[in-house]
């Protein structure tokens, strides 16, 4: 196939023209295109004035070689995009391999070793998505937490109650078979060119469960409401899994895909020898605007436009005292949520459905913290420091899930907000209206207020008085890293436990998460054979 690069239309032009503007361009007949598919959709908004789409297309002609011999700009050979398994190793299994966690990283890890025939056992903490979602709808609803299965614990992981982005900027062929996986699951098939994909978490939720039934058709098994407790390590090798229902797993190959919330699993790990070392992530609020303000930020007079939908952004900022400030899992038209994990702990993320047509548009607004802010080397300390923050904004919001919350002129000003103004916060459980430099550092508070300044300057109305801001938002990545060796994707200390995705300090998002998992499961593959199960 051909690839054809900068077919630029204005902002009226129907996607149908794009075929029209690629024949023009060779000087062929829109007839003579055997096969077209856009593989890039990109909005260019630069000039004032005016919105372009700019597309990079694959087509199919006759005589293909013609058309590259110089005289056509922007015409080259289509790259071979096509996942390749990996080799099958010699070694066969004593066991099915098992797969510790059911987000992104767990889901393609078991998806892969599935399709290649290693019929993976998968084990999720947490409940399939429709019992999750009516734990969600019992925390959101009534304050009743399930510290088992809720926003960050359950099938799919954190991800399936979130934007659902599948933007990365891991560069990786592999990110062609995540979205492509998630299309044969019933994703939209935009998400294969648009440069911004998000699914949002009403398709989400069915797409997670189609991708488990075809583990499940496949040979593997997937069980929720089971949860690790303890590895059985024998000379630094991994011999098994106990599980807190006291059942013993024979496994020496686990994909340890646990999320970053994890933390009682954390402990566990720590305790039973797996090494593990702290590291840098960021802490914050949900900062929430009018979704209308956005749009005329980033699009002027075509706010509004039904081909542009909701507006989203992605900012920097490097505060006096040193500390980096940006902008996290944006959600346009969305809803800040409740998304705690622990009782008598308060955490905000933020939440679209496909549409994304809530009235309100939030982002995390974060700051860098680092291991010499923890109070100790201890490997676990960044999570001390989370849970210190999250009870914080429990007590600041008053002991019943709501949560603290504060207007970004009273911010500004270093006075309490005493009531919220023109912007209604979206967060269910309601806000308590209070002064936020009460829950965090001086040096968080003192980045967030340089940041708001800095970022209104960039996009003009992001530091109006009433936007509001809530805390708190603490789960943004993982606060440790499980040390592992690159070079076969195991664990340094332990033989066949391959730490993966987030919550192992490897990945940041659904689509590096899955990224990671496949890489995961491609060197357990390259290594043994299937166990006869």
């Amino acid at each position: 196939m051909l690839r054809i690069t900068q077919i630029k239309l204005s902002i009226q032009d129907d996607l149908a023209a794009v075929k029209a503007q690629v024949a023009k361009k060779l000087k062929i007949k829109p007839v003579d295109i055997l096969s077209f598919r856009i593989y890039k959709e990109s909005i260019d908004a630069r000039k004032r004035g005016e919105i372009n789409f700019i597309y990079t297309v694959d087509i199919r002609v006759a005589d293909e070689s013609r058309f590259l011999t110089g005289k056509f700009k922007n015409v080259a050979m289509t790259p071979d995009l096509t996942y390749k398994n990996p080799q099958m190793g010699t070694t066969k299994l004593a066991h099915r391999p098992v797969v510790i966690g059911f987000g992104p990283a767990g889901m393609y890890a078991a998806l892969l070793l599935a399709q290649m025939g290693y019929k993976p056992l998968v084990l999720e903490r947490g409940e399939a998505v429709d019992e999750r979602v009516k734990s969600i709808d019992d925390f959101w609803e009534a304050g009743k937490l399930n510290p088992h299965s809720n926003v960050q614990f359950g099938e799919g992981g954190a991800g399936t109650f979130s934007d659902g982005k599948l933007t990365s900027r891991v560069k990786d062929l592999r990110g062609r078979k995540v979205l492509s996986e998630f299309v044969n699951a019933g994703a939209p098939e935009e998400i294969l060119y648009k440069a911004h994909p998000h699914v949002g978490t009403d398709l989400l939720r069915d797409i997670v469960k189609n991708i488990r039934k075809e583990i499940i058709s496949l040979g593997g098994e997937v069980r929720f409401n089971t949860q690790v407790n303890h590895v059985e390590i024998n000379d630094n090798k991994l011999e098994g899994l106990t599980l807190t229902s006291g059942e013993f797993i024979q496994a020496q190959q686990a994909i340890l895909a646990i999320g970053h919330s994890a933390r009682d699993t954390f402990g566990e790990l720590y305790r039973d020898g797996v090494k593990m070392t702290a590291k840098p992530f960021a802490v914050g609020v949900r900062v929430e605007h009018p979704q209308t303000v956005i749009d005329k930020a980033q699009y002027k007079e075509f706010a509004g436009h039904p081909r542009l939908g909701a507006a989203e952004y992605r900012l920097t900022h490097k505060a006096k005292n040193g500390r980096g400030v940006y902008t996290f899992c944006m959600c346009p038209g969305g809803l800040v949520v409740a998304s705690a994990s622990e009782v008598g702990h308060l955490v905000t993320n933020g939440m679209s459905e496909h549409a994304r047509d809530q009235h309100n548009a939030n982002s995390g607004l974060l700051v860098q913290v680092f291991p010499e802010d923890f109070g100790s080397e201890h490997p676990l300390a960044g999570i001390d420091f989370q849970r210190a923050l999250e009870k914080k904004a429990y007590e600041l919001g008053g002991r019943t899930y709501q949560a603290p919350a504060q207007l970004v002129g009273d911010f500004l000003k270093g006075q309490p907000s005493t009531a919220m103004g023109s912007v209604t916060p979206s967060y269910s459980l309601g806000v308590m209206p209070t002064d936020l430099t009460a829950l965090f550092p001086d040096y968080i508070s003192d980045a967030l207020k340089d940041a708001l300044i800095g970022l209104d300057k960039k996009m003009h109305g992001f530091a109006m008085s009433d936007a509001v801001m809530t805390g708190v938002e603490s789960r943004s990545s993982s606060p440790l890293r499980i040390n592992r060796d690159e070079a076969n994707f195991q664990s340094e200390s332990t033989t066949g436990i391959y730490p993966s995705g987030e919550g192992a300090g490897f990945a940041g998002g659904i689509v590096s998460a899955a990224i990671d998992g496949l890489k995961c499961a491609e060197a357990l593959i390259s290594q043994f054979a299937p166990a006869e199960v």
